[in-house]
């Protein structure tokens, strides 16, 4: 059975007018309920985070700090988000929702979490709408609870994911493959173990061509154990942040060769949402909900 992480801490109020679509994360669950993609069974409610799981990867001074709501104003700005324990909070519930989905797709081939993907923050700060860092909590979880020798995190984000790269830079046991937009966020880019920077305004025809010819390569010569896919869809032409310009359809043959790289590979995958930000909201719902409806036909 395909599991699905939610809460509804995941929709954080945040002040009008800001630019982070937190309502997407009570939508994304209410449309594949009404269209019958998912039934109440697929979803379960993580608890907060174990904190050994957190501190394993990030600085203990840095959760401290955020945990007593004591990131100078600087560092809040960096984040994106305004600071307050109901943020941290939500924040700690996703990064257990991303450690259980792995669980669950190590049980049943893919697990996926309707938030995470929170791939700029690092080890000792947040930014870019990241305080801490999912998918290298879920991958060192993965290898340091589960015994697993090779994670491989394709990051298929419109942005670089520059926290998780420089978080495993000298960790072998992850190989971190970020495909992205050359000239968006990060100003800076970290260097991953395979970085592909795209041109602005990417279509569908390039994009598939480029990942179509990686992936299968990464997967024959990294022979991974896990797949922690970052499937953000910033990537589309609809969306305020991105730049590139992939059509939905070609966001969902995004999704559906990953997806189907892991099936046939026999290679568990645990899918979280990333970044979204069309002007409208169903854009971002579609396309998110492509990606669960693909789970439940490759997978089931």
């Amino acid at each position: 059975m395909l599991k699905v992480a939610w809460s509804s801490l995941y929709a954080h109020p945040l002040p009008t007018g800001h630019r982070f679509p937190m309502e997407k994360y009570e939508l994304v669950p209410e449309q594949l309920l009404y269209e019958g993609t998912l039934s109440a069974a697929n979803f379960f409610e993580p608890e907060k985070a174990d904190e050994q799981w957190i501190t394993a990867v990030h600085a203990a001074a840095y959760v401290e700090k955020l945990k007593n709501q004591q990131l100078t104003a600087s560092e809040v700005r960096r984040t994106g988000f305004p600071l307050s324990p109901a943020l941290v909070e939500r924040e700690m519930h996703i990064m257990q929702g991303s450690v259980m989905a792995a669980r669950y797709a190590l049980e049943f081939g893919i697990g996926m979490n309707i938030a995470g993907g929170t791939h700029h923050a690092f080890a000792d700060k947040g930014e870019g709408f990241c305080l801490l860092n999912d998918i290298a909590i879920a991958a060192n979880y993965l290898i340091a609870a589960k015994g697993l020798r090779k994670v491989l995190v394709v990051d298929l984000d419109v942005h670089q994911g520059n926290g998780t790269a420089a978080m495993f830079a000298s960790r072998p046991e992850v190989f971190t493959f970020s495909m992205h937009g050359a000239h968006n966020y990060p100003l800076h880019k970290e260097t991953s173990d395979l970085d592909l920077a795209l041109k602005d305004r990417t279509n569908d025809a390039t994009y598939l061509k480029l990942l179509g010819e990686h992936l299968p390569r990464l997967m024959d010569a990294e022979a991974p154990d896990f797949i922690i896919y970052q499937c953000g869809v910033d990537v589309l032409a609809t969306d305020k942040l991105g730049r590139l310009g992939l059509s939905l359809s070609g966001c969902k043959e995004r999704d559906r060769m990953v997806l189907q790289t892991a099936r046939v590979n026999e290679v568990p995958i645990m899918c979280c949402m990333g970044g979204g930000y069309s002007e409208a909201i169903r854009d971002i719902i579609e396309a998110h909900a492509n990606t669960y409806r693909l789970a439940q036909e490759i997978f089931f």
